[in-house]
Formats: structure tokens, sequence, C-alpha cells
């Protein structure tokens, strides 16, 4: 089994793959909501390419669309924001997921001015956790408590109407940060600088019942099929997704972290911990 966390976890012992799925012509097969972004890749690779392939209906969105298909009853299990685990009775799948021990890359604060003084930040909301992180970093790191304002991931329409700007996933590593002409915090590594503790961003999770031993064998042993094959997720993925290969064989290997550990779950804890006391609609 990949990992160990504590029990209280366990509960069982462009974006080219938006809105598409595996069809299942078997009723009874599970429903699995997977992430469209890069990050999510190497978690489903066996599920698409290996030897997991068929056992689940898969189907790919954005974040918080997983989210809101688990808890709808739309999809049985899915990689959803951890932050959803202050909103949702959930069972979780243990030892992977979605995770950063340094810079994640992939989750950008853009501003026209220093962290302190953002009076209006625009966010793409397509990752609970993301936008919460925010929240957490800017309202206890910083001091600061701006207005939030959803807006569609586009960063020049972003600081068009707002102080700072919130990039998630795919079209976060689209930017290169080096190359603005503003202030640019990389949410990962903010975290892991003011707690010393990873920040977990997204986890499996399902309706009570529905994650079994053998489903979390299931999704341990895609991810591994992942892991061993990262030369053709890079080779297929750098193309498809428009990104250069060294982009990406770097971000998946060294930017996330796809095996949770004990130091992982301590990290998520302190960040629900946090979630839980600030939660409020965006």
């Amino acid at each position: 089994m990949i990992g160990q966390n504590r029990a209280k976890y366990r509960n069982v012992s462009k974006h080219p793959l938006l809105h598409w799925a595996l069809p299942s012509e078997n009723p009874e097969k599970l429903r699995v909501c997977a992430v469209s972004f890069l990050n999510t890749t190497p978690l489903v690779w066996g599920m698409l390419h290996g030897p997991q392939r068929g056992i689940f209906e898969l189907e790919f969105q954005i974040p918080a669309v997983c989210a809101d298909h688990v808890a709808s009853g739309a999809a049985d299990i899915g990689i959803i924001p951890a932050f959803e685990l202050t909103r949702q009775d959930l069972d979780t799948v243990p030892g992977v997921g979605i995770a950063c021990h340094g810079p994640v890359r992939s989750i950008l604060l853009v501003s026209s001015r220093p962290a302190e003084e953002i009076r209006r930040l625009a966010v793409d909301s397509s990752s609970r956790t993301s936008v919460e992180l925010a929240r957490v970093l800017l309202a206890r790191r910083w001091n600061n408590e701006p207005e939030f304002t959803p807006h569609a991931p586009d960063l020049d329409d972003m600081l068009r109407i707002a102080d700072a700007a919130l990039v998630i996933g795919d079209p976060a590593l689209r930017i290169e940060p080096s190359l603005l002409p503003y202030h640019v915090y990389d949410l990962g590594a903010e975290w892991v600088a003011w707690t010393g503790l990873p920040m977990v961003f997204a986890v499996w999770a399902g309706r009570k019942g529905a994650i079994t031993s053998q489903t979390v064998e299931v999704f341990q042993q895609s991810y591994r099929y992942g892991r061993e094959h990262i030369d053709d997720i890079v080779r297929i993925e750098a193309p498809r997704r428009e990104f250069a290969p060294d982009l990406v064989r770097k971000y998946l290997t060294r930017h996330i972290v796809h095996e949770l550990g004990p130091s992982d779950y301590e990290g998520m804890d302190l960040f629900l911990s946090y979630a839980r006391r600030m939660e409020r609609p965006v």
C-alpha cells in the first residue's frame, strides 16, 4: 500500500480531457470523477492506459465540479479539493492525492501591489482549496482580508478589475512568473515557508460504502502505473496540452507530490482547521 496515514483519513482500510468520459456498459461500475488538470494525470494513467482501464466509469472535470458531482451523487468517487472535507462527510482513499512540499508552480497569486496591500482579488474558483488557501494566507500571514471576486482564468482581464489575480492549474502553468512586472506568490511555497508543513490540495474521496479495500488498491495501482510511465505521460501530454516537455516533467516530478504520508496529513489537518474557522462563500 502506498504511504500511510492516520485512521481518521483511512476510513476503509486548453484542457484536452475536459468534459469527456470513458463510457461504461456496466451500470454497476463505480462512477469516478477525475480532474482535467495536468497534476492529476499520473493518478489516472493506469485507468486510462494501464491494467486499471475499464474498471470504473471515468469522467474529467475541474476540481469544484468533481466535488459537486460527489455531493449530488452524480459520481461515487472524485478527486476533490481537500477543502471539501469541511463540507461533506466522505470516506477517503489513503496514501495518494495531490500535494506539494515546496513551490507548486500551478497556484499563483499575481499582484500589482504587495500581498499586505491587496484590496480586491480576482479568483479562478475552479479549485476551492486554492481559493481558501489564498484566504488563509492573506488573513493569517499577511494580515489582510481583501474582497474576493470570481473570474475566468484570464490574467490580463483579472488584473483589469482587481489589484491581484489567483490563477490555478494548467492556466497558471502557462504563466512565466519571472517575466511578469508584478509581485508573484507561489502559494504552495508560501504555505510551506509559513507552516513548515506540506500542503495537500486534493484527495480521492467518495460516498460512504464506495471506497473499499479493493477500490483503494485500484487507485494506488493506477498511480504506480503512472509513476512508472512518466516518460509516456510527458510524451503524450506535453503536445496535447501545448506545454514544453521539460515543464511537464519538472512539474510532475519536482513540484507535485502524489504519495501522501504522515506529514502531508498533518499539513492537511492544519489547513482544514484554519479553513473551518474562516469559511465563507466566494
